[in-house]
């Protein structure tokens, strides 16, 4: 029987709201009962909230496709992130939010993906090149490896450096210390209170916060005068600054930019980083299926109009983004009176969206826990893509980024997998923990070789 992924364990059925609070506080997911794998809808009562976690298709279609204006995001997400993220895409709702989308969605089209694969390339094949020094043998920490590579890309891509650069590598840096620093989601966000309530936050936090913005910024004004000068690279950066908002005619203005930089680079690269660092995992699990990719990846030519071939390694990381996704947890607030499932919800609810529980829902899922890239062509996974797969959220407010990531997982993975073979460590399997995205508690740690011809062509014969 193939050995499934790691997954955290769940808490009792029955604790007390202070043993829940403290671990939630620990952990996200294994703060959450077992049967959250199972129910349509979950509701959570404490004197200070009331929750209620989805996980019935249609009813997450009404909140997510359907009507998103009467579900909008939750302020106490906003507060949270609002030291980094400012007023950035990813907090806003309503005019604001449809502004900032106008403006910001012509850079991801299609034709643009095009336009950023060399960065993405030149960002994949230069982290395979860093590996040359790490491929003895010895354990590798690869969610740090993942998380520099996934830096480059954005770096190259959007301002058209590398992460050699002296400010990226401030950037970098300081991004790090953040994900520690500040879960995505934590007690605080299902705690409905007046806008001027204080919202507190480690030193730490803040120190992370004010550095990046400020790198940010002056990367922002280096790209704003080479637009002035005639003389900017076509990048995103340059892409978003001179675009237009086709109803206003309008176009960012630098601490706007600021803000959408921020949340560009923390979804870009954290979650990016996560997702490729857990894809390495499953495939050093599972060597018949790192072969098949190493073989892909051999046959694949390079070029943007090949990207098809990569068929496998692109079932691999949509896989990979099932077990593992990014964004644990999604927070929405109701605006009006709601009926779920027969029972009334009253205004200002926080409406949970979890794609970690939906994607390993055991009444929706064939095989739910385990790794099966194959599943997407059966009749049960086709339905699932449909209904209960959200990696990157669902209707209006889906990531912007989506197309984006895809292809920059599955180049990156084929681009590492072409030149290096990834191998277990005994007794240091990862478990799952989220704080900013779905990391591991001590890192995921493999042994990396170079691929040789024969590995390619054979089976790996050991996985440890």
């Amino acid at each position: 029987m193939t050995e499934l992924p790691p997954k955290p364990a769940s808490r009792p059925e029955n604790v007390s709201l202070w043993r829940y609070m403290q671990l939630f506080r620990k952990d996200i997911l294994s703060a959450q009962p077992a049967k959250l794998y199972r129910a349509w809808m979950a509701e959570f009562r404490t004197p200070f909230f009331r929750s209620y976690l989805v996980n019935e298709p249609d009813l997450l279609k009404e909140v997510l496709i359907r009507n998103p204006d009467a579900f909008p995001k939750s302020d106490r997400i906003s507060a949270g992130l609002r030291p980094l993220l400012g007023n950035s895409v990813f907090l806003t709702n309503g005019a604001d939010w449809q502004r900032q989308r106008r403006i910001i969605d012509p850079a991801f089209s299609g034709g643009r993906l095009r336009d950023t694969y060399p960065g993405m390339r030149a960002a994949a094949e230069a982290g395979a090149a860093r590996l040359a020094d790490m491929a003895d043998g010895t354990p590798q920490e690869i969610e740090a490896i993942t998380s520099h590579i996934a830096a480059d890309v954005i770096f190259r891509t959007l301002f058209s450096i590398p992460i050699e650069d002296e400010t990226a590598q401030e950037v970098f840096a300081a991004f790090r210390d953040y994900q520690r620093t500040q879960p995505i989601l934590n007690l605080a966000a299902f705690v409905r209170g007046p806008a001027w309530m204080p919202r507190f936050f480690r030193p730490q936090t803040r120190k992370a916060a004010k550095l990046i913005r400020a790198l940010i910024t002056k990367l922002t004004k280096e790209s704003l005068d080479l637009i002035a000068a005639g003389q900017a690279p076509d990048d995103l950066a340059t892409k978003i600054l001179t675009t237009k908002d086709p109803e206003t005619g309008e176009v960012f203005s630098l601490e706007e930019m600021v803000d959408q930089v921020a949340i560009f680079f923390l979804a870009g690269h954290e979650t990016s980083a996560s997702a490729l660092a857990w894809a390495l995992y499953l495939l050093a699990l599972n060597p018949e299926w790192q072969t098949a990719l190493a073989q892909e990846a051999t046959a694949f030519s390079g070029a943007f109009r090949d990207l098809s071939d990569l068929k496998q390694t692109r079932d691999v990381f949509r896989e990979t983004l099932r077990l593992y996704p990014a964004v644990p947890m999604m927070v929405r607030e109701t605006t009006r009176p709601e009926i779920f499932r027969g029972r009334d919800v009253k205004p200002g609810a926080q409406v949970v969206v979890s794609p970690w529980h939906l994607h390993r829902h055991e009444r929706i899922w064939d095989n739910p826990d385990g790794f099966d890239p194959t599943r997407w062509e059966t009749e049960n996974g086709k339905a699932c893509a449909r209904d209960a797969y959200l990696p990157f959220s669902a209707g209006a407010r889906i990531c912007p980024g989506a197309g984006f990531a895809m292809i920059e997982g599955a180049v990156i993975l084929a681009t590492l997998l072409k030149s290096y073979e990834f191998t277990r460590v005994s007794d240091r399997d990862p478990v799952p923990v989220a704080h900013l995205t779905v990391r591991s508690k001590d890192g995921i740690w493999l042994r990396i070789v170079p691929r040789t011809a024969d590995s390619v062509s054979k089976m790996p014969t050991e996985t440890a």
